[in-house]
């Protein structure tokens, strides 16, 4: 069966998701630097752009896992949908967390009474579920459109 999102889909959800607070995007450069020199497997930045641009679509394994282990995600990331839908909430999830907004009310919020913390609790699920029915529209969305062309 074939996967429902390609490596390229995959890598560049890496790439925007796993980063640190307040910094952008790894380079292709600082990634492929740093798989040469931690993981000694070979591999340049411009193969790593191609791979996310779907410009090569065939990824030996050992690039697979070069780059799992860079982002910090298992290799059955790019060999298993599951295992990526998975993986993309859990980052999804730490991508929030990092923001600043967050941090500012998960702070506020301990500073008020029990019954206002459930309060707020409830509106981030009300909030939450909202977007999770969004999502799944403009994922049925996509895939029809992937189905009609």
């Amino acid at each position: 069966m074939p996967s429902e999102f390609s490596i390229a889909e995959k890598l560049d959800r890496l790439f925007t998701q796993v980063r640190s607070a307040g910094q952008g995007e790894a380079s292709y450069m600082a990634v492929a630097e740093a798989i040469r020199a931690q993981q000694g497997i070979q591999i340049s930045h411009t193969y790593i752009w191609q791979l996310r641009t779907g410009r090569r679509t065939n990824p030996t394994v050992q690039h697979l896992k070069g780059l799992a282990t860079f982002f910090g995600v298992p290799v059955a990331y790019f060999l298993d949908d599951d295992e990526a839908r998975k993986i993309d909430s859990q980052l999804a999830l730490l991508g929030t967390l990092r923001d600043a907004k967050v941090q500012e009310i998960a702070l506020r919020a301990a500073d008020v009474s029990p019954s206002s913390r459930d309060t707020i609790g409830e509106l981030v699920r009300k909030v939450w579920e909202l977007e999770r029915d969004r999502r799944k529209v403009w994922e049925l969305e996509r895939d029809r459109r992937k189905t009609d062309s």
